[in-house]
């Protein structure tokens, strides 16, 4: 099971690189939350965004200054969000191109949107 939010923005992102990734990342309800004052997660995404190869949660941490704990916490939120998958104890996006990822994400809720419709009808059924 995974768990996806979609926020939808209308306002048309600017073109310098950082505020565009923002601007996806946002409008996919990835790093909205409040506890994150920091933007840690943020930072952790933009850590495996720039780098090509896969990265060892100490190398991230060390990369942007940020404890392996921490780390660790966000590269499990983004591989729970379908962004990130670990590959002999590297992390890297699940895809290199970002809207690629996007993509296969569309796919996923899809599918999983499918499953939930079948699931609403043998619940139907029974009524």
């Amino acid at each position: 099971m995974f768990r996806k939010i979609l926020i939808v923005k209308k306002e048309k992102p600017r073109l310098e690189r950082d505020e565009e990734l923002q601007w996806i990342s946002n409008s996919l309800g990835l790093f909205n939350s409040d506890r994150d004052k920091e933007r840690s997660c943020y930072r952790v995404f933009v850590e495996l965004v720039d780098k090509k190869t896969p990265l060892r949660s100490d190398d991230i941490a060390e990369h942007s200054r940020l404890s392996r704990g921490t780390v660790v916490f966000h590269l499990n939120k983004l591989m729970e969000s379908g962004l990130v998958i670990n590959v002999d104890n590297k992390y890297k996006l699940r895809e290199k191109r970002i809207s690629t990822i996007i993509k296969k994400m569309r796919k996923d809720i899809s599918q999983h949107l499918k499953e939930i419709e079948e699931i609403a009808k043998d619940f139907e059924s029974k009524l």
